[in-house]
Protein backbone atom coordinates (compact mmCIF):
# COMPACT_ATOMS: atom_id res chain seq x y z
CA UNK A 1 0.00 0.00 0.00
CA UNK A 2 2.90 2.53 0.99
CA UNK A 3 4.56 1.95 -2.57
CA UNK A 4 0.90 2.73 -4.15
CA UNK A 5 0.40 5.67 -2.56
CA UNK A 6 4.26 7.26 -2.95
CA UNK A 7 3.99 6.41 -6.62
CA UNK A 8 0.56 8.25 -7.26
CA UNK A 9 2.25 11.17 -5.18
CA UNK A 10 5.84 10.79 -7.06
CA UNK A 11 3.22 10.63 -10.34
CA UNK A 12 1.21 13.80 -9.27
CA UNK A 13 4.62 15.74 -8.64
CA UNK A 14 6.81 14.90 -11.46
CA UNK A 15 4.62 14.94 -13.74
CA UNK A 16 3.09 18.02 -12.04
CA UNK A 17 6.57 20.09 -12.69
CA UNK A 18 7.17 18.84 -16.02
CA UNK A 19 3.97 20.47 -16.47
CA UNK A 20 5.19 23.80 -15.08
CA UNK A 21 8.52 23.28 -17.26
CA UNK A 22 7.47 22.03 -20.71
CA UNK A 23 3.49 22.09 -21.19
CA UNK A 24 0.61 19.53 -21.58
CA UNK A 25 2.36 16.56 -23.85
CA UNK A 26 5.02 16.78 -21.38
CA UNK A 27 2.48 16.29 -18.61
CA UNK A 28 0.83 13.13 -20.30
CA UNK A 29 3.73 11.38 -20.93
CA UNK A 30 5.03 11.60 -17.74
CA UNK A 31 1.80 11.10 -15.77
CA UNK A 32 1.08 7.72 -18.09
CA UNK A 33 4.56 6.51 -17.45
CA UNK A 34 4.72 8.04 -13.82
CA UNK A 35 1.62 5.27 -13.30
CA UNK A 36 2.83 2.40 -15.40
CA UNK A 37 6.17 2.68 -13.83
CA UNK A 38 4.34 2.74 -9.90
CA UNK A 39 2.55 -0.54 -11.18
CA UNK A 40 5.34 -2.31 -12.63
CA UNK A 41 7.20 -1.74 -8.84
CA UNK A 42 4.03 -2.64 -6.78
CA UNK A 43 4.38 -5.84 -9.34
CA UNK A 44 8.15 -6.71 -9.00
CA UNK A 45 7.52 -5.53 -4.82
CA UNK A 46 4.82 -8.53 -4.74
CA UNK A 47 6.94 -10.85 -6.27
CA UNK A 48 10.07 -10.28 -4.07
CA UNK A 49 7.53 -10.57 -0.92
CA UNK A 50 8.08 -14.21 0.84
CA UNK A 51 11.47 -14.56 -1.34
CA UNK A 52 13.96 -14.16 1.87
CA UNK A 53 12.65 -17.11 3.22
CA UNK A 54 13.23 -19.18 0.16
CA UNK A 55 16.97 -20.99 -1.12
CA UNK A 56 18.99 -18.79 -3.17
CA UNK A 57 17.59 -20.27 -6.40
CA UNK A 58 14.15 -19.22 -5.46
CA UNK A 59 15.27 -15.65 -4.40
CA UNK A 60 17.28 -15.25 -7.48
CA UNK A 61 14.14 -16.35 -9.46
CA UNK A 62 11.94 -14.19 -8.29
CA UNK A 63 14.76 -10.55 -7.92
CA UNK A 64 15.10 -11.94 -12.24
CA UNK A 65 11.07 -11.46 -12.50
CA UNK A 66 11.12 -8.26 -10.48
CA UNK A 67 14.14 -7.43 -13.24
CA UNK A 68 12.21 -8.48 -15.80
CA UNK A 69 9.02 -6.44 -15.17
CA UNK A 70 11.40 -2.93 -15.04
CA UNK A 71 13.31 -4.21 -18.19
CA UNK A 72 9.47 -4.58 -19.79
CA UNK A 73 8.52 -0.94 -19.14
CA UNK A 74 11.82 0.38 -20.80
CA UNK A 75 10.85 -1.67 -23.75
CA UNK A 76 6.90 0.18 -23.22
CA UNK A 77 8.74 3.41 -23.08
CA UNK A 78 10.88 3.05 -25.79
CA UNK A 79 7.52 1.72 -28.01
CA UNK A 80 5.45 4.70 -26.90
CA UNK A 81 7.87 7.01 -28.01
CA UNK A 82 8.27 5.63 -31.25
CA UNK A 83 4.95 5.35 -31.92
CA UNK A 84 4.01 8.72 -30.97
CA UNK A 85 6.70 11.00 -30.42
CA UNK A 86 4.28 14.45 -29.91
CA UNK A 87 1.99 12.26 -27.17
CA UNK A 88 4.92 10.70 -25.63
CA UNK A 89 7.89 13.53 -26.13
CA UNK A 90 11.39 11.17 -25.07
CA UNK A 91 12.66 13.09 -22.40
CA UNK A 92 9.42 14.01 -20.03
CA UNK A 93 8.42 10.65 -20.77
CA UNK A 94 11.78 9.04 -19.29
CA UNK A 95 11.84 11.85 -16.84
CA UNK A 96 8.21 10.08 -15.91
CA UNK A 97 9.42 6.83 -15.75
CA UNK A 98 12.39 7.05 -14.17
CA UNK A 99 11.37 9.88 -11.45
CA UNK A 100 8.80 7.35 -9.98
CA UNK A 101 10.97 3.87 -10.11
CA UNK A 102 14.09 5.38 -9.12
CA UNK A 103 12.65 6.50 -5.35
CA UNK A 104 10.38 3.81 -5.58
CA UNK A 105 13.51 0.93 -5.69
CA UNK A 106 15.11 2.98 -3.04
CA UNK A 107 12.14 2.55 -1.07
CA UNK A 108 11.25 -1.18 -1.61
CA UNK A 109 15.22 -1.40 -0.99
CA UNK A 110 14.63 0.87 2.56
CA UNK A 111 11.11 -1.85 3.19
CA UNK A 112 12.74 -4.98 2.91
CA UNK A 113 15.24 -4.06 5.71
Amino acid sequence: MKTAVTGLLLSALVSGVLLALSGWPAFGGALTFGLVATAIQMGAARAMRGASSLPFSGFVARWGLGMALRFGGIVLLAGAIVADRTRFPPLPTAMGFLGVLIPLLFLEWRLSR
